[in-house]
């Protein structure tokens, strides 16, 4: 798969089991984990499908100030957690059909994925501890 870099935006040639191996960019040489994910539908199905890891889904729009206010946390969340859990963003606007497919009524939503299946869901945005417990339920399989 395709991953785009969330530091410098190059694509990097990743197969999927590399993911919790601590993948780093091959232009930038930084971890490819560190930052949140901008992904696209294709990107998002196949993360979360196949990922070893639980993925973390950031639904947001850019006009929306919550999901602005929101976002240095959660990109907080993705360094702190860095190759335990994967960080995406998905824009809603960007990305309407999946939006839909998933029923995202308001944003930010949050939603945790393993294994092809969301575990969980959450709208607003969640202060730190609350992302927090939010994180750990996902890489704890809960």
């Amino acid at each position: 798969m395709r991953i785009p870099c969330p530091h410098c935006n190059k694509l990097n040639q990743l197969a999927i089991e590399r993911l919790a191996s601590q993948p780093i960019c091959g232009a930038c040489k930084k971890d490819l984990l560190s930052a949140p994910l901008e992904v696209d539908e294709q990107l998002f199905g196949e993360l979360t499908a196949q990922s070893p890891l639980p993925v973390i889904a950031d639904f947001w729009a850019s006009w929306c100030g919550p999901c602005k206010m929101f976002a240095p946390t959660f990109q907080a969340s993705a360094l702190k957690h860095t190759n335990e859990a994967l960080h995406v963003k998905i824009n809603t606007e960007e990305n309407q059909a999946l939006s839909q497919r998933l029923s995202i009524r308001s944003i930010p939503t949050l939603a945790a994925y393993s294994k092809g299946k969301e575990l969980t869901r959450v709208s607003g945005a969640l202060p730190a501890p609350s992302l927090e417990q939010f994180v750990q339920r996902a890489i704890q399989g809960v």
